[in-house]
């Protein structure tokens, strides 16, 4: 994953699922990276979705138009 893009960010991890989803449909390749805090606080809970480099521009096209 060294080279992948985020084009997607979040606190909620039910909507990077659902974007995950969504790209997966549109045939792109998406992973979800779960960045939450360990501590008793969860002060940083920040779910992303990655996609490769060759298709950051689509992705972040497909996720404009769906408003997401």
């Amino acid at each position: 994953m060294e080279n992948w893009k985020c084009v997607y960010a979040t606190d909620q991890e039910y909507q990077a699922i659902l974007v995950k989803g969504f790209l997966a449909n549109e045939n792109v390749e998406a992973v979800i990276l779960d960045k939450k805090d360990s501590s008793a606080y969860n002060i940083f809970d920040k779910v992303e979705v990655y996609v490769q480099p060759e298709d950051e521009n689509i992705a972040i096209e497909l996720i404009k138009e769906k408003k997401f």
